[in-house]
């Protein structure tokens, strides 16, 4: 019998494999993606206390007042600048290296931004 997988699954298959290799650590947390059509969310997390250190995501900056702060986050751009957000977050929680996960996405597009913007902002991984 033929059996037929939706690319979510596929993605969280993928994910699984990578999740037994990367580990988030206290001095050293997993900055994890999670990509929807509509936004994009980035977590920092310690996978030894099983906490979120850190958070930002477009739904966030949607929700605000000023109109040029509102982005929808099914583009580069605001991958970009929640990249930047959270490498700033991270920074004032006193963290400059990080282990990057990608999902189980495809390191190009939107996950490619959120990385290389949170390099640029001096976030090391």
């Amino acid at each position: 019998m033929l059996r037929i997988n939706s690319k979510n699954q596929t993605r969280q298959r993928v994910h699984d494999r990578i999740r037994k290799k990367v580990v988030g650590t206290p001095e050293r947390p997993r900055l994890n993606v999670y990509r929807s059509l509509n936004h994009i969310y980035v977590q920092l997390i310690d996978d030894l206390k099983g906490v979120t250190l850190a958070a930002a995501s477009t739904a966030d900056e949607r929700k605000g007042k000023d109109k040029d702060t509102r982005v929808t986050g099914g583009n580069v751009a605001s991958a970009k600048m929640v990249g930047k957000k959270i490498a700033d977050l991270a920074k004032q929680k006193g963290f400059t290296k990080v282990v990057f996960d990608r999902g189980g996405y495809i390191y190009h597009g939107r996950v490619k931004a959120v990385a290389d913007a949170a390099r640029e902002a001096g976030l090391q991984f």
